[in-house]
């Protein structure tokens, strides 16, 4: 065991020396190891590896126990446990709409292929289910519970909301209606905390108004209610400005210019219904 660690500890001091073959050679082998590293640090350890060869599967595993340690996450553990769920269930949601465009058309030419796309849809929308259910329990038993302060709570209720709000997308009838009020639930509970909490300049909350102002525009459909919100974020934010920290400067400036993006989309779309992309702050 000695040896282990040691051979462990000379190859994490050597990590960014390596090329990407030799990570992904590495992480092999540890992962041959795995029963042996069970401690914080070399969870996280396995986790920032696991993102470096993009195995987000992997990463999710890894810091799925570290959540389940009973601890409160750290701000690098909360980034790493939202970037492993967030590609995870990221790449899933570009197919599924790649898929549904597809769909669109072939249904339109009276394709004989409907089937095979409607069953490769089916089997995503399967798996973007267990990755969101996955963590919304994560959430709702361990991470949300240890969080003790301002800041991380209102970024575990966002992902809440975010995680519900992904389900949205594809779910419909009844569980559509059950996951969208859960949803606007978690985004309620964030938004009470980050006003009462957190500087309108915060990154957080700014990153917290643009998904919960997308969230209005796509999942209830109430466009007004969403540029209000966004436009409301926007300018407390650019009244505040000369209070932004130095170190929140260039995030919270680049969640600003993306609040405005929408807001500039959606008034447009507001004034003659054209067709946009709209963003947010996974």
């Amino acid at each position: 065991m000695e040896r282990f660690r040691i051979f462990y500890a000379q190859m994490k001091s050597n990590l960014n020396l390596l090329c990407y073959n030799q990570k992904l050679k590495l992480f092999k082998f540890l992962t041959l190891l795995n029963p042996l590293m069970s401690t914080r640090e070399e969870l996280i350890y396995l986790a920032k590896l696991t993102e470096q060869t993009e195995r987000f599967e992997d990463m999710v595993q890894h810091m799925k126990k570290v959540a389940e340690m009973g601890q409160a996450l750290s701000v690098e553990e909360r980034n790493l446990l939202s970037v492993a769920y967030k590609n995870s269930v990221g790449t899933r949601r570009t197919a599924w709409r790649a898929l549904s465009s597809i769909l669109q058309k072939e249904e339109a030419k009276g394709s004989k292929h409907i089937r095979l796309i409607k069953d490769l849809k089916a089997k995503i929308e399967s798996e973007m289910n267990d990755i969101c259910n996955d963590i919304l329990k994560l959430l709702d038993t361990h991470v949300i519970p240890n969080a003790t302060d301002s800041e991380p709570k209102v970024f575990f209720y966002k992902m809440k909301g975010d995680y519900y709000r992904y389900i949205s997308e594809y779910a419909s009838g009844d569980y559509h209606k059950e996951v969208s009020e859960k949803a606007l639930k978690a985004y309620d509970e964030a938004t009470a905390i980050a006003e009462a909490n957190l500087k309108t300049t915060h990154p957080i909350r700014l990153g917290l108004a643009l998904n919960f102002s997308v969230f209005y525009y796509e999942v209830i459909n109430d466009p007004q209610k969403a540029c209000t919100m966004a436009k409301k974020a926007f300018d407390d934010a650019i009244g505040d400005i000369e209070q932004l920290d130095e170190d929140q400067y260039k995030d919270s400036t680049t969640i600003m210019q993306l609040i405005r993006d929408n807001l500039t989309l959606w008034t447009s779309e507001l004034q003659d219904e054209g067709d946009g992309t709209n963003v947010e702050n996974l």
